[in-house]
């Protein structure tokens, strides 16, 4: 199963949760409501979850194995800072072409 597409879908810029995304599988499943985590220093994914009657929260859809977790949470990652990073060069371009 390869990753073929990834949508930052909102940013944030207080608290823990920095981003929400939604990830396209083999451009035939999409998975959205996968949260981008920063705490204690270190970004982290949090899958799309429900809340149970007994106040707990249950992921809906999860990654079975670590290997595949582990791919799923770095490229998520890498394009939720590949997009801060379009988003800060952004008005420096804008300004460029305007002069």
């Amino acid at each position: 199963m390869q990753i073929t597409d990834i949508k930052i879908r909102k940013l944030f810029d207080e608290g823990p949760m920095k981003a929400i995304v939604s990830v396209t599988f083999d451009g035939q499943l999409a998975v959205h409501d996968v949260k981008v985590i920063n705490a204690r220093d270190k970004f982290f994914i949090v899958m799309p979850s429900r809340k149970n009657p007994d106040d707990t929260y249950r992921d809906i859809v999860h990654p079975i194995n670590a290997s595949f977790r582990a791919t799923l949470e770095s490229q998520i990652i890498a394009a939720y800072e590949a997009e801060l990073e379009a988003i800060a060069n952004a008005p420096a371009e804008a300004e460029e072409v305007t002069v």
